[in-house]
């Protein structure tokens, strides 16, 4: 899935989340773990906005401390930057699905919660396919 290095930098007692992809996302915790679950929610929000907005989602950079979007979010974020990468609106995907526009919407809405045969669907439409694996789960401080 999707995810971004995390700079966390401890200030007067708290710890600061910013992220280097996202210069927009800047957060906080009591300690690295609340900063981290933090930065992910706002991770998710910038993401959110910048497809909004018609922005492009920034490719991951390098880096050891690392936030990983929700599952549906990345899905999500990776068919929304492939139509753009390809130069497909939502009239032409929703052409191209059989679908009427709110339903487009609803796919590209952080949100909402799609189902997965939705998300293959779509992605499948612009010529790219859903895959799945599992990995080990990072702890914060990695």
């Amino acid at each position: 899935m999707l995810s971004y290095p995390i700079r966390l930098e401890t200030d007067g007692g708290m710890v600061l989340a910013s992220a280097p992809d996202f210069p927009e996302l800047t957060t906080f915790g009591e300690d690295s773990d609340e900063a981290m679950v933090r930065a992910v929610a706002a991770m998710e929000e910038a993401v959110a906005a910048r497809m909004e907005a018609g922005q492009n989602i920034p490719p991951s950079s390098p880096g050891p401390i690392r936030a990983t979007l929700p599952a549906l979010t990345a899905v999500k974020a990776i068919l929304y930057q492939e139509m753009r990468d390809q130069g497909i609106g939502k009239a032409e995907l929703g052409r191209r699905l059989g679908w009427r526009l709110p339903q487009i919407d609803r796919v590209l809405d952080v949100q909402h919660r799609s189902r997965l045969d939705q998300m293959d669907a779509a992605l499948a439409a612009i010529g790219r396919r859903l895959e799945v694996g599992a990995g080990e789960v990072p702890s914060a401080s990695t």
